[in-house]
């Protein structure tokens, strides 16, 4: 049936649209041209020996759908995923229309009113990270470009004919990419994750940075177990300093 449903897929036109270390994103339809998909697909490394290549492409697909999964049941805003061939390294999943937070966070603050706009999209990337790690989830790579905001939404059955979308007020934030989370317990691997989305932010949106507090104090907000994670946060935070001024 796998092979049934991946032959299906292939005849389909793909549009590449990002190109990563581990993997190739598409943008694509899934079993029917009514319903557009994103497809993962981590192609073979000729540098790695080819049994060692299939177990690790089938672990990730594997470990990568499987938090996707657990994350959704929990109501945490991530892709569905539709279909997983680990054999072949193909993840098909959920199109998601919008953009990443990295892309329309500066012409946010440069909107009228784009602040208080900006205030709340950093309250509920708080509430959306704070989920995740009470479900002892950590994302592994948790930048501006892997949060997303969405803007519309289909409507009615997924294999509708009539293909009806409608607007997502002020964006919904999603997350996406979890091809290097894992499920952690650890307040160190938390830490982490809140530390990379805070370089994420004074690197590359520097008239953001002072509203990343507001992403903490959300975070504290729903995540019960966020006391001991933040005062970890800061040890992490001292080690990113002697790091930088050693170089």
């Amino acid at each position: 049936m796998a092979t049934t449903a991946s032959s299906t897929n292939r005849e389909t036109p793909r549009t590449l649209i990002k190109q990563g270390a581990e993997a190739l994103v598409y943008k694509t339809t899934y079993l029917l041209p009514t319903i557009p998909a994103l497809l993962k697909f981590r192609p073979r490394k000729p540098y790695r020996h080819p049994t060692l290549d299939a177990r690790l492409t089938k672990h990730r697909c594997l470990s990568e759908a499987r938090l996707l999964i657990r994350a959704r049941s929990l109501g945490i805003p991530v892709p569905a995923v539709y279909f997983v061939d680990e054999t072949r390294g193909e993840i098909y999943m959920e199109w998601i229309e919008g953009c990443s937070v990295r892309d329309v966070l500066d012409g946010m603050l440069e909107r009228e009113s784009g602040e208080q706009l900006v205030d709340r999209m950093m309250v509920r990337m708080g509430e959306v990270v704070g989920q995740l790690h009470a479900a002892d989830i950590v994302h592994g790579d948790l930048t501006t470009s892997n949060v997303m905001v969405r803007t519309s939404r289909r409507k009615g059955l997924l294999g509708a004919r009539d293909v009806q979308y409608e607007e997502v007020t002020e964006g919904e934030v999603m997350l996406i990419d979890l091809g290097l989370g894992s499920m952690s317990t650890a307040e160190e691997d938390k830490a982490v994750d809140l530390y990379v989305l805070e370089r994420a932010f004074s690197s590359t949106h520097p008239k953001a940075e002072r509203l990343f507090k507001d992403v903490l104090q959300a975070y504290e907000r729903n995540y019960k177990g966020s006391k001991p994670v933040m005062r970890r946060l800061q040890d992490v935070r001292m080690r990113g300093r002697k790091r930088s001024m050693l170089g």
